[in-house]
């Protein structure tokens, strides 16, 4: 009896358009630096949630994989990061501090008015201090920034695996 995958025929990759890493790795190691800076001082797991919700907005494959698995690699569930696509219909599964930050990723990952809504803000004001809402914002503003990368360039997901923790 053969495996189920061994007759399953899968869609071939698409070829990644381009290796930003080597050939702007000036940028590529800013971008690290970048982010490595706006992650302190934030909950591990709500920093993977803002970046998995702007990558599910911005339809970055290779981010969400990434992300994804980091935020099992830091203790998320399943369920949460399932329901994180739905949030507004499975408010129950976050606290209102992860509600108001998911609100505020995706007020600033779509930028509907060219704006961000006064009451979006004013909700993620009153669960951060200043201090951590302008990581949050610089970590927000970091994931749009690597999903145009990993959009356009094609990076290709599937093939990441998270640091392991000791």
């Amino acid at each position: 009896m053969s495996n189920i995958e061994d007759t399953v025929a899968y869609a071939a990759e698409q070829p990644q358009r381009l290796d930003m890493p080597a050939l702007v790795p000036d940028v590529y190691k800013a971008m690290i630096r970048l982010d490595t800076a706006a992650r302190q001082g934030l909950d591990p797991k709500l920093y993977e949630l803002v970046k998995i919700r702007a990558s599910q907005i911005n339809h970055c494959a290779y981010c969400l994989d990434m992300h994804t698995k980091d935020a099992l690699a830091a203790g998320e569930s399943v369920e949460r990061i399932v329901q994180l696509s739905a949030w507004e219909e499975s408010r129950h599964f976050y606290t209102e501090k992860e509600l108001a930050a998911i609100e505020l990723t995706e007020a600033v990952t779509v930028l509907t008015d060219g704006f961000v809504p006064d009451e979006v803000y004013a909700k993620a004001a009153k669960h951060f201090e200043e201090a951590e809402l302008a990581r949050l914002i610089a970590a927000i503003t970091v994931i749009n920034a690597w999903n145009r990368f990993g959009v356009t360039c094609r990076m290709t997901p599937g093939h990441y695996q998270p640091a392991q923790h000791a």
